[in-house]
């Protein structure tokens, strides 16, 4: 095991200067040093320093904020750059707090700057993550072996008399899984098993689930441990009941780990082709969690909607009705977890749309010969616009049915997005050509007989029956003449 490891990262010399062998990086950026991953954010431990001193030596190098001071943590802002500073701190359980339904908040949390930081490293969750570095020599802390799991790729309990206290580390021990690709001790699922999730706020959930699904090289594995924790039944359970359905073994050859070919099984493996694509795309990540919520839940429908029936000689799964099931599955979970927009992107105005609509590419492939110009335009309005997310998913979908990843965008893909291009249907050229200050000026009036007007004209417009606002303007002047008549 490492003794010492070295730690560059922005204004490391200035803290050294400030706080010298009492200063510690800790957590997840030691770990990331360790598996020579780049560390994304630099959590700092300052013990044997009064909170006063602290701030007194931060205060002239850069903007504090002590929204956490009276807990021990510090966020100090330097050269654009936010570094969290903590005291040692340990947790107690507040006397009040339930013993169901408990939240994160259910804790209070003592500073202390007497505490040696081994105390502070055995309140973390998991010994992965409860390491201290040095950082004016480089001397690493690791009191629980946190080194040796890293090594063996194993999430394994700091302190497994703690971990019920709080709920949310069942949903961090799914994700750390999921994105450092590691395995999980068998012990934190036989806890995890009698661990009211309930009591979590769902922007904590959100949070955890986001990150599953953004930074996961295939989130299947975090999602697949989240059903294992019994995160999904207790938390997610229009997707507990997908892992509970079959789907048609000929159309879905997939099978989930027990060999059943179930709709999760389906919904797993889609998740991972749109991560897969979405890099390919080099889409911005509000964009990439659009489309890989849509895949999540494209199918959730699919359960209520189960039917055997007799064709083809055969008794054949079907699901008739299940992606306007699973758009207002989609839109419930969207309320109930409080997600509505994200790093600016409005995703309750996008991902229902995509799910609905997320078999109707595939109509306009397979009536490619005959289709016109006209369903474009209607599809595209459909999804306001959306077309690259709709395609995404429907390759998604489609690839959903092996394990094996894909490269890049099918052959289906690539006609859709080349035929879109030569139609010149895009999300500019289906904005409504004819306003209401247009039919004001031609002499109608606001009100509902204006409504009917800008509706039957925009119809018109994506029918193809004109392509300009002066075409529109002539069909409109012919259409109020005909009504005055």
């Amino acid at each position: 095991m490492k003794k010492f490891l070295q730690a560059n990262f922005e204004h490391k010399e200035l803290f050294v200067r400030l706080f010298g062998p009492d200063i510690y990086a800790v957590g997840g950026f030691v770990r990331d040093l360790l598996l020579n991953r780049p560390p994304h954010e630099v959590d700092l431990l300052i013990q044997g320093q009064p909170l006063e001193e602290i701030v007194a030596k931060l205060k002239p190098a850069g903007r504090l904020d002590l929204v956490g001071r009276s807990f021990g943590v510090i966020k100090f802002t330097i050269d654009g750059r936010t570094y969290d500073l903590a005291l040692p701190r340990k947790d107690r359980l507040a006397e009040k707090a339930q013993t169901t339904g408990r939240s994160h908040k259910d804790f209070l949390i003592e500073a202390d700057p007497t505490l040696p930081v081994e105390k502070d490293l055995e309140r973390r969750d998991f010994r992965c993550n409860s390491l201290a570095l040095r950082l004016v020599d480089g001397k690493i802390i690791d009191p629980f072996n946190g080194q040796a799991d890293i090594e063996q790729k194993i999430i394994r309990l700091t302190n497994p008399r703690s971990f019920p206290d709080d709920p949310l580390r069942v949903l961090r021990a799914a994700r750390f899984a999921s994105v450092l690709e590691f395995k999980i001790d068998p012990e934190i699922y036989l806890a995890a098993k009698e661990i009211d999730l309930t009591g979590l706020s769902v922007e904590r959930v959100n949070e955890e689930l986001f990150k599953i699904l953004l930074d996961s090289f295939r989130p299947s594995r975090g999602l697949q441990e989240m059903l294992r924790l019994t995160v999904i039944k207790q938390l997610f359970p229009e997707l507990y009941r997908c892992s509970l359905a079959i789907q048609d073994s000929y159309f879905h050859p997939e099978k989930d780990e027990a060999g059943h070919h179930t709709v999760w099984s389906h919904l797993l493996l889609t998740v991972d082709q749109a991560r897969v694509i979405s890099r390919v795309a080099g889409l911005e990540r509000p964009r990439e969690l659009a489309l890989l919520l849509a895949a999540l839940y494209h199918d959730s429908g699919k359960p209520a909607t189960a039917n055997w029936e007799f064709k083809k000689n055969r008794l054949v799964i079907t699901n008739n009705g299940h992606d306007l099931l699973s758009e207002k599955i989609a839109r419930r979970f969207l309320t109930r977890q409080k997600i509505f927009s994200w790093n600016g992107l409005n995703l309750p105005g996008i991902v229902p749309l995509l799910i609905r609509y997320h078999h109707r590419v595939s109509e306009l492939w397979l009536n490619r010969a005959s289709v016109t110009k006209k369903a474009f335009n209607r599809l595209a309005a459909r999804v306001k616009g959306e077309i690259d997310l709709l395609i995404y998913l429907d390759a998604a979908d489609r690839a959903g049915r092996k394990k094996k990843l894909v490269s890049g965008l099918d052959r289906q893909a690539s006609w859709l997005f080349k035929k879109f291009e030569e139609l010149k249907v895009n999300r500019e050229t289906i904005k409504p050509l004819i306003m209401g200050r247009d039919l004001i000026r031609l002499g109608i009036a606001p009100g509902p007989a204006m409504g009917q007007l800008l509706k039957k004209l925009y119809q018109y417009q994506l029918d193809n029956r004109f392509e300009t606002r002066a075409e529109g303007l002539k069909l409109a002047r012919k259409l109020i003449e005909e009504k005055r008549s």
